[in-house]
């Protein structure tokens, strides 16, 4: 609606307004929003224009967010981020945009029809169309859902809205525009046709202030002059009849700088009160006859300046008649000047009217007032302040009047905060070019935050890496270590078992040669022997022939007493231990023995291989 424009920020240029809504869908996260669990293939992307037109038709007031969530069905990331920047762009439109409740809710509701834009269009879903629409809605700021005819022709058009996007969610592009650049068509013609209204409204208004002015400054001066007073009757049918419209008349005179006739008439009044009530005139006798000498020709003076016609006769006589009796002395009757049947109102401050302070004034003229709160919120603008009467002409701002309120009682309202100041409304493409930058701040925060936790993951894993290769390493050299010892055990046990080994065959050694020495030693003259030769097939059996002690030598022969053979019984032992000789002639007892030795010293060469 028409009015004083408030004081708004500059719009920012379209590229800075929304160029970052692609990047904001891509890339930012928020927690408890329906996320799938994965990467969604292009496939198994679900088609959600039926169910936000669903929405849209049935003008629900929930978040698109909640209607994600309150179906069992698996959103793309891209859904899900257009979803909650709808809902974060009209929320924040619902609490700044300075309109009332109930308009700016409807208006609200468009985030379905956003939320399924950006996830198609993503930088390009705000056309210019739409945005100027929503910025021009600054017009009906003052719009109050009063049930008034202005407040339903309003919603009437908003009906068109609804149509229109749902044309646009079924496929007609062209529908949401159209409208757009209908209304601002009709916003045109309403601008000037308000314009009229409001050069009539003012006109009017002025002239029935000073009216008012002059009603209520006739009504302050006669209420001094009788407050408390006994009259006689015509005398107060007088005052409160004819004398009354000739101060009204003079008052509005007076409106135009000449105080003179307001003046002269007040003084009058006040005569004629001082010389109708005899509490004040009769004390003083003479200046009684002096008075009433001159009040009837001042007041036809009186009359004839404001009226500019003289007084009627029979209205005069009724006064020069009491005027007579009270300068005769007669005892008239009285009456309470304000007794009944109707009393009389009037206010003492119009005998002085106080002006506003100019500051206060200029800072409060021609904006917007709002009183109550939520959807009994009303508003109104601070139209004109009608000087003549001290009062402020209310108006909805398109021409149409809504009240006058004395300059005083609407400052007690400020101080009482029945009555504010409507704050400055924020257009849409402020909240959007606000909400857009707020989202990339916290979208690349989110990135950096991401590129740190994702560098952080990256030296823990190398740091795990290098932990486990450590490990790994550390035990290895255990191990090493490990099989170093044992392969240490192994060889000293083996060192050890060769050792014991190589002492039992030295033993072995020393019983057999002990019992082949003894054996030798034993051999009697005549005991035989086979000795294996040297090229010979089978061993010759040889008989001891003779020994001798003192060299230790033993001669034997064969059976013939013929080849001889000698040899110490070192070396007989030696034939004998290495297999090449064999005695023949021992008792079982030495054969025995000797057998025993000789497996003991097969079975430790069988172990030693």
């Amino acid at each position: 609606m028409a009015g004083a424009p408030e004081n708004t920020r500059p719009a920012p240029p379209q590229r800075e307004r929304h160029g970052g809504i692609e990047t904001i869908l891509s890339g930012i996260r928020v927690p408890d929003l329906p996320y799938p669990a994965g990467r969604l293939r292009d496939s198994d992307v679900r088609d959600w224009r039926p169910l936000l037109a669903s929405c849209w038709s049935e003008q629900r007031d929930e978040r698109v967010t909640h209607v994600l969530h309150s179906v069992d069905l698996e959103w793309s990331v891209r859904q899900v981020n257009a979803a909650y920047v709808a809902d974060r762009i009209m929320d924040v439109f619902l609490k700044t945009s300075g309109l009332h409740p109930e308009l700016v809710r409807r208006v609200a509701r468009l985030r379905f029809y956003l939320a399924w834009r950006m996830e198609q269009d993503g930088d390009e879903a705000f056309g210019t169309e739409l945005i100027e629409w929503l910025d021009g809605l600054r017009e009906w700021r003052g719009w109050s859902n009063s049930g008034g005819r202005s407040s339903r022709a309003l919603l009437e058009q908003l009906d068109g809205l609804v149509l229109a996007v749902s044309a646009a969610f079924e496929g007609e592009g062209k529908a949401l525009g159209s409208f757009c650049l209908a209304w601002q068509d009709d916003s045109g013609k309403r601008r000037q046709q308000i314009e009229r209204l409001c050069e009539r409204l003012l006109e009017t208004e002025r002239g029935a202030a000073s009216q008012r002015r002059a009603d209520r400054r006739a009504r302050a001066l006669i209420g001094r002059a009788l407050q408390g007073r006994r009259l006689p009757e015509p005398l107060v049918r007088f005052i409160l009849g004819p004398w009354q419209r000739l101060l009204k008349q003079a008052a509005v005179t007076t409106a135009g700088g000449d105080q003179d006739a307001l003046r002269r008439a007040g003084k009058l009044l006040e005569w004629l009160v001082w010389v109708g009530d005899p509490q004040l005139s009769e004390v003083d006798r003479n200046r009684l006859y002096h008075v009433g000498e001159q009040l009837g020709d001042r007041m036809l003076e009186v009359w004839h300046q404001v009226f500019d016609q003289p007084l009627a006769h029979d209205q005069l006589n009724e006064v020069e008649t009491i005027l007579v009796a009270r300068l005769r002395g007669d005892a008239l009757a009285l009456v309470d000047a304000f007794g009944p049947p109707e009393p009389f109102h009037w206010e003492p401050a119009w005998l002085a009217p106080a002006q506003p302070d100019p500051a206060a004034l200029a800072a409060a003229e021609g904006r917007w007032f709002v009183s109550g709160e939520g959807a009994r919120e009303e508003r109104r603008f601070f139209f004109a302040y009608l000087a003549d009467c001290a009062e402020i002409l209310w108006t909805n701002g398109a021409g149409v009047k809504l009240g006058v309120e004395p300059w005083q009682t609407f400052e007690d309202g400020q101080a009482q905060g029945r009555i504010r100041p409507l704050p400055p409304l924020t257009p849409f493409r402020q909240v959007l070019s606000d909400t857009t930058q707020i989202l990339l701040g916290v979208c690349d925060r989110q990135q950096r935050q991401r590129q740190r936790a994702a560098e952080q993951a990256r030296a823990r894993a190398e740091a795990l890496r290098r932990e486990r290769q450590a490990e790994e390493e550390r035990r290895r050299r255990e191990e090493d270590a490990r099989q170093a010892e044992l392969e240490r055990q192994r060889r000293e046990a083996e060192a050890q078992r060769l050792a014991d080994a190589r002492a039992e065959q030295e033993r072995l050694e020393r019983e057999r040669r002990l019992a082949v020495e003894r054996q030798v030693a034993a051999i009697k003259l005549g005991g035989w022997i086979a000795l294996q030769d040297e090229g010979m097939p089978e061993p010759r059996r040889l008989k001891l022939a003779v020994r001798i002690n003192a060299s230790r030598k033993l001669v034997f022969v064969d059976r013939m007493g013929l080849n001889r053979r000698e040899c110490l019984e070192a070396d007989l032992v030696h034939w004998v231990l290495s297999g090449q000789a064999r005695v023949l002639d021992s008792s079982a007892e030495f054969d025995d023995t000797l057998t025993r030795v000789v497996g003991r010293i097969r079975m430790g060469r069988n172990g030693d291989v």
